[in-house]
């Protein structure tokens, strides 16, 4: 498993019932903006991943905007 989920692992805080049994994680705001950034992170280079399997080959982001632009995307 990756560091960074280790040591989101370990700043989560644990909600008990009355028999002691964990009910619930509880974590600070800035751990849990960090384990939203790391799933990004993990589905960006599962992305990457299938592309270069694909075989298909990148394009710059530069060419990428210039085209989106073309068919009126806002970027």
């Amino acid at each position: 498993m990756n560091t960074a989920i280790y040591e989101l692992i370990e700043r989560a805080e644990f909600v008990v019932n009355a028999e002691g049994e964990k009910r619930a994680v509880l974590l600070d705001f800035s751990a849990w903006e960090d384990l939203l950034n790391l799933l990004e992170d993990i589905d960006d280079s599962a992305e990457i991943e299938l592309v270069r399997a694909s075989g298909e080959k990148p394009v710059s982001w530069q060419k990428a905007k210039v085209q989106l632009q073309a068919e009126g995307v806002d970027v």
